[in-house]
């Protein structure tokens, strides 16, 4: 007889080509033996080249999604992608408040691939006042980091580990900084208040990274649930990701950036 899979529930966009969003979770967490639900907050228009257009749900629409599977469900672990909305990011803050999920991994989605701003300037303030403090984990590329803490490029590891610094004080209990280019290496860093450890990885001459973030804190999410420590989990992740870009890299299926293989 089986035993139950850990309920892991994501909250973002859908992502029309696959790549990246909750479907990018959802095929993490069924690799990985999890029991992915999802509340769709946006459904997207896109391809490997754009995204064409958005749509987004209601408040009151992801509130219903929420309260619908975390009332029943429950979730052990829980992930925010895109959120997008000020009024969005108040009503998944509270509901999460409200059922109290044993891990929540926070990753800020607010530039899009060129780096620029997605969303008004409230937006990321919301994040820094409710979901951050709720947060057991952020995961910010370096982009999002400087527009989180309205900064300059963070260039140097003493920029990156004064950032960290700065978002566990603001509330979060553990920060992941990532995308760190060191010569012929990309390094996340991880910061837990009291000790920075970098997780390495070789960088690879590839253009099917989409949806990579997505496939990191989503693998992050899966770990937690099963009860693994913070150190072994991102390194764990970080190593499913890289496989997952690794057997892509030869992979032409659009025009543009295509995605990873997760399997």
């Amino acid at each position: 007889m089986m035993s139950e899979p850990v309920k892991l529930l994501t909250i973002g966009g859908s992502d029309s080509g696959g790549a990246a969003g909750i479907q990018a979770d959802l095929k993490t967490w069924t690799v990985l033996g999890g029991y992915g639900m999802s509340v769709v907050t946006a459904v997207t228009a896109q391809n490997s080249l754009a995204v064409q257009d958005v749509t987004w749900m209601s408040p009151r629409f992801v509130q219903a999604q929420l309260e619908a599977v975390l009332s029943d469900y429950g979730a052990t672990a829980v992930k925010t992608g895109f959120l997008g909305r000020t009024e969005l990011v108040i009503a998944v803050s509270a509901t999460l408040q409200k059922y109290k999920p044993a891990h929540i991994v926070v990753d800020p989605v607010l530039v899009n691939h060129r780096g620029q701003q997605m969303f008004p300037d409230a937006v990321r303030q919301l994040y820094l006042a409710y979901l951050l403090p709720i947060a057991d984990l952020v995961t910010p590329n370096l982009v999002e980091t400087a527009v989180l803490l309205q900064t300059s490029s963070i260039d140097s590891y003493r920029k990156l580990r004064r950032a960290a610094a700065r978002l566990h004080q603001i509330g979060a209990k553990n920060v992941l900084i990532k995308g760190f280019r060191d010569g012929a290496e990309l390094v996340n860093v991880l910061y837990d208040g009291q000790t920075f450890i970098e997780f390495r990885q070789s960088r690879l001459d590839t253009h099917n990274t989409h949806g990579s973030g997505d496939t990191l804190s989503a693998a992050i999410c899966a770990f937690l649930a099963q009860g693994v420590e913070l150190k072994t989990v991102v390194s764990q992740a970080q190593q499913f990701t890289h496989r997952a870009i690794q057997h892509a890299t030869d992979w032409q299926l659009g025009g543009g950036h295509g995605p990873l293989a997760i399997f």
